[in-house]
């Protein structure tokens, strides 16, 4: 299961600009907005030092990482909802995103223009979060109008449907976003029939200058402040410096460069570790001769639902699941060591899946 993120942001924030740093496509980066018309999307594989480790230990003929998607939206503008900017366009394409990856400029630079004239986090977080209210109080009226009159026909879902609808009508028409409602497990299963894009899970990046990286600045302040009733988390970057990271191929003089500004990872290691944790992600391995491959899976998945992800035949025909831990791997130097050990486990339907796990599965079908 790719992971997909869509970068949203006003204009000339640098979403772009970090677009470009963090994945193999290419955007247009222009001083001038709108500059990426049609959404780019770049694949990227997902830094996992537990790859490097099983690569030695298990010296297959190829190592296969899990990736991550990312969609560079154009920028959004005051009155996207009402289709301003290509608005509608851009809309659209949230939608179908995972996660919102919400760039905002925490920089001054009088060499770019700023949408608003002047840089304030804070605004530009606003303007975005209430162009796409605007949208899902549109998407709300419309379920309201569709549901009412099979609710006052008496059926059940409908009424259920047309409460729930309206509880989010009250509680956005508020200004607050439609992840900060308070719903239950049935509530949120009928939300999905709503696509509200203010229910995605968000991610704030702050993109600083290359003075800020460390220890933040004021911009970044009333960043972190404002979104705390949001309950989002913050994640500083510098798409400046990840420019530069991003042509350096040989990964020792990464380090190196990364070192020299007091780094001990890039923006795009911390992004992605961020985003796996937003969506409650994790990680399970397989090793062999042929290839070692990590895999995604959600936090809490049982062993048929992982093996799943390799090929639904592996769920639909799960027997067991041959388990190692990563440090047992480690500890006793190949699969066959660890059966010698007894640290190969034999696990089955009800097993719940752990961040790092080695898997094997058996199946029939």
């Amino acid at each position: 299961m790719a992971l997909q993120c869509g970068i949203v942001g006003l204009p000339n924030v640098g979403k772009s600009t970090l677009f470009n740093a963090l994945s193999s496509a290419k955007a247009e980066a222009a001083n001038f907005p709108f500059c990426t018309i049609e959404p780019n999307v770049g694949v990227v594989s997902v830094p996992d030092e537990r790859l490097q480790i099983l690569e030695k230990l298990a010296d297959p003929e190829k190592v296969i990482p899990t990736i991550i998607e990312f969609v560079d939206i154009a920028g959004l503008v005051k009155g996207a909802s009402k289709g301003e900017g290509l608005g509608n366009q851009f809309l659209a394409t949230i939608r179908e995103v995972d996660a919102i990856v919400h760039v905002i400029r925490c920089f001054e630079d009088e060499n770019i223009v700023h949408v608003a004239g002047s840089v304030d986090p804070v605004f530009d977080k606003d303007v975005i979060d209430t162009e796409l209210q605007l949208k899902d109080l549109e998407s709300i009226d419309k379920r309201i109008n569709r549901v009412e009159k099979m609710a006052k026909s008496g059926d059940a879902t409908s009424k259920k449907e047309l409460v729930l609808a309206q509880k989010y009508k009250v509680h956005m028409e508020g200004g607050a976003n439609a992840r900060t409602l308070e719903v239950t497990m049935e509530e949120r299963l009928l939300a999905k029939e709503l696509q509200l894009l203010t229910a995605k899970p968000v991610l704030y990046v702050a993109n600083v200058d290359e003075d800020s990286i460390i220890s933040g600045n004021q911009f970044v302040d009333a960043l972190r402040s404002e979104i705390s009733k949001d309950n989002a988390e913050l994640v500083m970057v510098s798409a400046s410096i990840e420019s530069q990271i991003a042509e350096i191929d040989n990964l020792e003089e990464r380090e190196l460069f990364l070192e020299e500004y007091g780094l001990k990872e890039s923006g795009l290691q911390k992004l992605i570790k961020a985003a796996y944790s937003l969506l409650d992600l994790i990680t399970y391995f397989t090793a062999g001769k042929q290839e070692v491959r990590a895999w995604t899976i959600k936090k809490g998945w049982k062993a048929p639902q992982a093996a799943g992800v390799i090929h639904t035949d592996f769920e639909k025909g799960f027997i067991k699941a041959e388990v190692i831990k990563l440090e047992n791997y480690q500890k006793y130097g190949s699969e066959q060591g660890c059966k010698e050990a007894g640290k190969l486990a034999i696990e089955g339907k009800e097993y719940v899946v752990s961040d790092g796990d080695v898997m094997h599965f058996r199946f029939n079908v």
